[in-house]
C-alpha cells in the first residue's frame, strides 16, 4: 500500500475526509448522507470512492462486520500542512505573506472578529519568539 503522506488527495476525497475526521468512523452510508446535505451524488459513487481511497491508503476499512466501518488513515493536521505548503508554492510563489493578503482581503470569506483576535494573538505570540 502507497505511503498515505506523499497522496494528494482529490477534492472529493477531502471532502470524505473532512467528514471522517469529524465523526472518526463512519459507515458508507453514513458518510453518503452528509455528502447529500451538500452536493447530488449517488451511493454507488460514494462506495467506489471510499473504496479508492482505502487501495491509497488515505482510509482504514474494518471490515470484521457485515457492514465495513471506515476511518482516517491520514491526520488532519497533517494533510492540511502538506496542502497548503503546495498551494502556497505553486499559488503564491512561496510567500505566505501573499497568501495571508488574498485571505484576509477576499470579500467572499470576509474573518469574523472572532478569527480576527485569534490571528491577531497569533502575530503577538510570532513576534514575542
Amino acid at each position: 500500500m502507497a505511503n498515505p503522506k506523499y497522496i494528494k488527495p482529490t477534492e472529493s476525497e477531502l471532502e470524505i475526509l473532512q467528514i471522517l475526521w469529524h465523526k472518526g468512523l463512519a459507515t458508507v452510508r453514513e458518510v453518503h448522507e452528509e455528502l447529500c446535505h451538500t452536493k447530488d451524488i449517488g451511493y454507488t459513487t460514494t462506495l467506489k470512492l471510499m473504496q479508492i481511497m482505502h487501495e491509497k491508503g488515505l482510509v482504514k476499512r474494518d471490515e470484521s462486520m457485515r457492514t465495513h466501518i471506515y476511518q482516517a488513515s491520514v491526520n488532519k493536521e497533517h494533510t492540511q500542512k502538506h496542502l497548503l505548503s503546495k498551494m502556497i508554492e505553486s499559488l503564491f510563489g512561496g510567500s505566505s505573506t501573499q497568501l495571508v493578503l488574498q485571505a484576509l482581503g477576499n470579500d467572499n470569506h470576509k474573518a469574523t472578529p472572532e478569527e480576527l483576535e485569534q490571528i491577531q494573538k497569533l502575530l503577538d505570540d510570532l513576534k514575542k519568539n
